[in-house]
């Protein structure tokens, strides 16, 4: 599995245990930036770049890292096709994929341990979509509203 993950200072060495974790565990990890540690950087061109990666190359997954994980979700799900899904725990990182068919994770690195944050990610990487027809007619829902601008007619 192709993995793309940004993020900024505060999710910098997060990002590093993920890579190493992803390619140990025989996935490809790409790093879509920072490539240095700066104390003032900015979380959107990294994460958007993440996020526009994956959903550009199907099959792939993204990671996204910041201090809470809100900010990057928020800049990711900006992503025409990104639904990020910000995890706090294994169920929730479960969640995104089983029934959101979440393609970004966004992780807080000042939320959890270290290795918590990368069991979230193992746990996502590692989960299917259930594809329930439920969860297909919501997604689709989603997807129409983003490609038209149009509410969901309540079902």
């Amino acid at each position: 599995m192709r993995v793309y993950l940004g993020s900024d200072h505060a999710g910098f060495e997060l990002k590093a245990s993920l890579i190493e974790w992803l390619r140990q565990a025989g996935h490809e990890a790409v790093d879509c930036g920072p490539a240095d540690y700066h104390p003032d950087d900015d979380y959107p061109p990294y994460v958007m770049r993440a996020a526009s990666a994956a959903v550009g190359d199907p099959g792939s997954l993204g990671i996204v890292i910041g201090g809470s994980g809100n900010g990057e979700q928020i800049a990711a799900n900006k992503i025409r096709g990104v639904r990020a899904a910000l995890a706090w725990s294994e169920e929730t990182a479960r969640l995104a994929r089983l029934h959101n068919n979440a393609n970004v994770l966004s992780l807080g690195a000042r939320m959890y341990p270290v290795e918590d944050a990368v069991g979230f990610a193992k746990v996502f990487v590692q989960t299917d979509f259930s594809a329930e027809p439920r969860h297909i007619r919501r997604l689709d829902m989603i997807a129409d509203y983003e490609r038209t601008g149009e509410f969901p007619v309540p079902g």
